[in-house]
């Protein structure tokens, strides 16, 4: 088994990506800390620990990847989180994005349809540190009826429309934050529910992600 060491030299790297993210136009100091806190290079293959902290995304299992950490930020800083809100994450992945919002004090329930991802991720002995992430097999465009209302939703993947399954879960006041558009760039969407159920739509950068799914794998 991988023995887990977050060096003197992890934490000088992980400072760098930390002003490169800041450069870039993240200025909440409590994303920039969260980020800091974790060890981006315990989620990626040993192979990889030399450019861990670089701003990119990696491959894991299953064809998907983690995020680059600004994507990370970005998406982070638009929720705008608050400590003890509930948080529904369409798209589990490696579980970075949950520990990302598990340190800024959220209560996460996070979401994976790819059965072998969610099996490793649940598994993995560093994010047991996070009591506050609950995880669940299933389809994202589903969501988690049985635990609805949240605060806030974030999707890490692209969808092709925006769930009216998931705009059902959110409670009024709640945000949305979420990548719209097939194709090789989304643009970044943030939806507030507002408390009459009409919602405000703000449209922000493109990204790409990898495709947000139907069903469960």
């Amino acid at each position: 088994m991988r023995k887990l060491e977050d060096t003197y030299r992890h934490k000088g790297l992980r400072k760098k990506l930390i002003d490169t993210i800041r450069e870039k136009g993240i200025s909440e100091e409590n994303v920039l800390d969260a980020i800091m806190n974790i060890p981006r290079h315990f989620f990626l293959d040993t192979a990889l620990d030399n450019i861990a902290y670089e701003d990119k995304a990696f491959p894991i299992a299953e064809g998907q990847t983690i995020s680059q950490p600004y994507t990370v930020a970005y998406q982070t800083q638009l929720l705008q989180v608050h400590q003890y809100e509930k948080i529904l994450e369409i798209g589990t992945g490696s579980a970075y994005q949950s520990c990302v919002l598990a340190e800024l004090g959220a209560q996460v329930f996070t979401i994976e349809r790819q059965k072998k991802l969610y099996e490793h991720t649940k598994n993995f002995g560093y994010i047991k540190k996070y009591n506050s992430i609950k995880y669940f097999y299933g389809d994202g465009f589903e969501g988690l009826p049985t635990y609805a209302p949240f605060d806030k939703i974030l999707i890490t993947a692209a969808a092709p429309v925006v769930p009216p399954i998931l705009l059902a879960q959110l409670k009024p006041g709640g945000m949305m934050v979420l990548p719209l558009d097939a194709g090789d760039k989304q643009r970044m969407l943030r939806i507030t529910k507002n408390e009459d159920g009409s919602f405000n739509e703000e449209a922000f950068t493109n990204f790409s992600f990898v495709p947000m799914l139907k069903g469960k794998n």
